[in-house]
């Protein structure tokens, strides 16, 4: 169901700016499921009189592209107001789809609860996409792009939806969390423990909190003495401006739930034999699935190194894989001010290849 629409122009990369068809679309599934729509626009339009409607100034589209953000964020971490994969996308033609899972942004603001597991985004929230998405882009299969843990739900969903996936890109996306480092291996035995013994409540973890500590104290989170092992970025590698405006609107919240979910799987993937399932269930029937399939990891990623990365495409047995790791680390892939000349014109071509075909 589309609620409003709009023609905006708004900016791809910095001043480089093009016009779009957007659409605030809402999902009715099990919980409201909120997405932003947006398509080229054929030819701007100025003249106040007998304008057209927002719908029939859309150009045509080669597929529809489904973006799926990862954990504690929403769908601002594929667009914010200075860089924005969604508009390059959808300016190469695609018709893209930028959702909020449930608890996160709009979908939140419409009332969808924090997740009670991972297994909720799999089997209610992505399918209510795709059934939206159905309904306004035709029944072309999907592209699924996602980042981190949007990533890994997009395997589990190409399992349960093969007619209905075209094909899974995912970037940042660890397939054995926590492998390749010693630090969240520590976290996840640390958190378990904790977990066992006192049963953690559901309670919402504001990952809107860090992002405001990284824009309070952005000098002291990039410098070389910074103490922590995690900064989620590679240092230097995000402009000022831009990190700003991701911290302040794609840090959103994840959930406890959620969190548990990712360590017990982490756990699983480490003590995991010959035959196991793993990757909540999923993990045999996705390494079997022929679908097409690109993994990009970041070299710099402290929080899904390649090691924890490359697994989803060296186990895999489509025929269709492709891997590739930047110098990136886990936010820039999407908005390092490398990223529009390596990460996007990567994925792009991708699926440009294979809508296609």
């Amino acid at each position: 169901m589309i609620l409003h629409s709009l023609v905006v122009e708004q900016a791809v990369d910095i001043d480089e700016r093009a016009f779009f068809v957007k659409e605030l679309v809402l999902a009715r599934g099990v919980m409201p499921i909120a997405m932003v729509r947006k398509r080229a626009v054929r030819a701007p339009t100025t003249s106040a009189i007998a304008r057209p409607e927002p719908s029939e100034q859309a150009a045509e589209t080669r597929a529809p592209v489904l973006l799926i953000h990862g954990y504690g964020q929403n769908r601002y971490a594929f667009h914010l107001p200075l860089r924005s994969l969604a508009n390059h996308l959808a300016r190469a033609g695609f018709d893209v789809f930028n959702v909020d899972l449930r608890g996160r942004g709009r979908s939140g603001h419409f009332g969808a609860r924090r997740p009670r597991s991972v297994l909720e985004f799999i089997h209610e929230d992505v399918p209510a996409a795709l059934d939206e998405i159905k309904t306004l882009s035709g029944a072309r299969p999907v592209y699924i792009v996602g980042h981190s843990l949007g990533g890994v739900v997009a395997y589990c969903v190409a399992v349960d939806h093969p007619s209905r996936v075209a094909g899974v890109a995912s970037l940042g996306s660890p397939y054995h969390f926590t492998a390749g480092s010693r630090w969240l291996t520590g976290l996840t035995s640390a958190f378990l423990a904790l977990d066992q013994r006192v049963n953690l409540p559901n309670f919402a973890v504001p990952a809107r909190a860090y992002g405001k500590f990284v824009r309070t104290a952005r000098r002291v989170v990039e410098s070389p003495l910074y103490p922590l092992p995690f900064r989620g970025f590679h240092r230097g590698a995000i402009e000022p401006e831009v990190l700003e405006q991701h911290m302040a609107l794609a840090m959103d919240r994840g959930s406890i739930a959620t969190m548990r979910a990712m360590f017990s799987w982490a756990q699983e993937a480490r003590e995991r034999k010959a035959g196991d399932d793993g990757v909540f269930g999923y993990g045999r029937r996705f390494e079997s699935l022929d679908v097409p399939l690109l993994v990009i990891s970041g070299i710099y990623d402290d929080l899904a190194p390649p090691a924890s990365v490359k697994p989803a495409y060296s186990l895999s047995a489509s025929s269709d894989r492709t891997y590739r790791e930047l110098p990136f680390g886990h936010v820039d892939l999407l908005i390092g001010r490398e990223a529009p000349q390596l990460t996007w014109p990567l994925l792009e071509s991708w699926l440009v290849k294979r809508s296609r075909a």
